[in-house]
């Protein structure tokens, strides 16, 4: 771990190495710190640190370093390999497993093959042919996910989860009785591994941006500390596609002006970046670029929607097993709406066909509602106004229009012209119904009920070796 520390902190330059100190902190390093704690050190003195250089004191008007973004390593691949420790040391492939599967996650075994994340499945198989491949287990992963959330929240309120498998946490309000920030990281990172098993890589700076591109730079399993006062001396040098909301397109936008890295972004004037990006977009990265970020860490996010997609193994042209599609997706997003105590008002559907054409239709509705039988019948209501012509790849069906679920008054009135067996089941029958499914698959996973209508195709989706042709 030393020498990867040396070896990054010299590529960040000869400037930076005098002024940024990265730490490389595990479980060895806890009684080294908890003795400094111990002896109360002042806020300014020299840190234990594994870092290739010391940073200077920063000025007395810096931002302190006290945001935290925690990402897990490998998050689905260390799940099952926790989970079943014959894969430990193996290379393993998490994602879909049809011709047109991707794949979600990869172990480091697997990234020594060159495999990541949205790579088509069959190059990775291709890459690698003797790695384990295993289909999504979103159950575990959860539960997984609710574990190490909740060893951040032990620390400070002040915690926003992303996804799973990464969060961000203010802890200025702890450092008092914990710790300053990098101290703080290094105990959390120490707890996670002990309590769970998982690997967490994580960064500590004074904004969320800053915090987000330490914790890529900390990884595999590392802790990297942007001191204050020497943000712009670590942002600066990195390439301009570090910065959130900077993809391909935008860069090839930059490149026309020369710019490469961050600070190149930097030493234009933010009119030629308005310019070159549109008012919105130019402003919000230049600012970026100087560091300018003042989004809080907010713990109670509120979702905008709710949505679950799928690209089929083959194109689909049959209208019933279109139609029994969307009614599969549906199930899954009104689980999760009623995970969060979220009702929707409007339903969208959407569509990709065979040739990537990609529509979608939505509709509103009267009353809000979080039940799949609704959900399912008005996504398949949009989708009977729309001809599948050579076949459709892709279906997604979202909530939005988010409200808290005490918004539900009355049952919903919607067409009686689509034919559901829910349909002779009240609102209030079906939504204790589907509540009592909520408690057996929390405790079971997400597999352990499903309507009998689509038991057959859901077994055929989800077999969990991987090895098959």
């Amino acid at each position: 771990m030393r020498r990867a520390t040396r070896a990054r902190g010299s590529a960040l330059g000869a400037r930076t190495a005098c002024r940024v100190a990265l730490r490389a902190v595990g479980p060895r390093e806890r009684a080294r710190l908890r003795l400094r704690r111990a002896r109360h050190a002042p806020r300014g003195a020299l840190r234990p640190s594994h870092a290739a250089v010391t940073s200077a004191a920063p000025p007395p008007a810096a931002r302190a370093a006290g945001i935290l973004h925690v990402d897990l390593d490998a998050f689905y691949a260390s799940v099952e390999q926790l989970d079943d420790p014959t894969l430990v040391g193996k290379p393993v492939v998490v994602g879909g497993l049809g011709p047109r599967g991707v794949v979600a996650a990869a172990s480091y075994e697997a990234r020594r093959f060159g495999i990541h994340s949205a790579m088509p499945m069959w190059r990775a198989r291709r890459a690698c042919p003797d790695a384990v491949f295993l289909a999504p287990r979103m159950d575990a992963y959860a539960a997984a996910s609710r574990r190490v959330m909740a060893l951040l929240r032990s620390v400070t309120p002040l915690v926003e989860p992303i996804s799973l498998d990464e969060a961000f946490l203010d802890v200025r309000g702890a450092t008092r009785l914990l710790g300053d920030g990098p101290t703080i990281a290094a105990e959390l990172r120490a707890t996670i591994r002990d309590e769970t098993g998982l690997r967490a890589s994580v960064g500590v700076a004074s904004t969320k941006m800053l915090a987000k591109i330490a914790s890529d730079l900390a990884k595999p399993d590392g802790l990297f500390v942007v001191e204050p006062g020497t943000e712009l001396d670590v942002l600066h040098p990195l390439p301009v596609e570090r910065l959130w909301g900077v993809g391909p397109a935008t860069r090839r936008r930059l490149a026309a002006y020369g710019v490469v890295t961050i600070g190149d972004l930097a030493a234009l004037s933010e009119d030629t970046v308005v310019r070159a990006l549109g008012r919105a977009h130019g402003q919000h990265l230049y600012a970026l670029a100087w560091n300018r970020d003042d989004r809080p860490v907010q713990p109670s996010r509120v979702a905008k929607s709710v949505g679950h997609e799928e690209t089929f193994p083959r194109d689909i042209r049959d209208r019933d097993e279109l139609e029994h599609e969307v009614a599969r997706l549906a199930d899954r997003v009104a689980g999760r709406l009623r995970a969060a105590a979220r009702v929707a008002r409007t339903v969208q559907l959407k569509i990709r066909f065979y040739d990537f054409r990609t529509i979608t239709r939505a509709k509103t509705l009267p009353e809000p509602t979080d039940l799949a039988a609704d959900l399912a019948r008005v996504g398949i209501g949009l989708l009977r106004t729309v001809d599948p012509g050579e076949g459709i790849r892709l279906l997604g069906v979202s909530a939005q229009q988010l409200e808290p679920a005490a918004a539900v008054q009355t049952a919903l009135a919607l067409d009686d012209d689509v034919d559901d067996a829910a349909d002779s089941t009240s609102s209030d029958e079906r939504r204790r119904l589907e509540h009592a499914v909520d408690a057996v698959r929390e405790r079971f996973g997400d597999d352990a009920v499903v309507p009998a209508r689509f038991a057959p195709s859901h077994e055929a989706r989800n077999p969990r070796s991987g090895n098959v042709p």
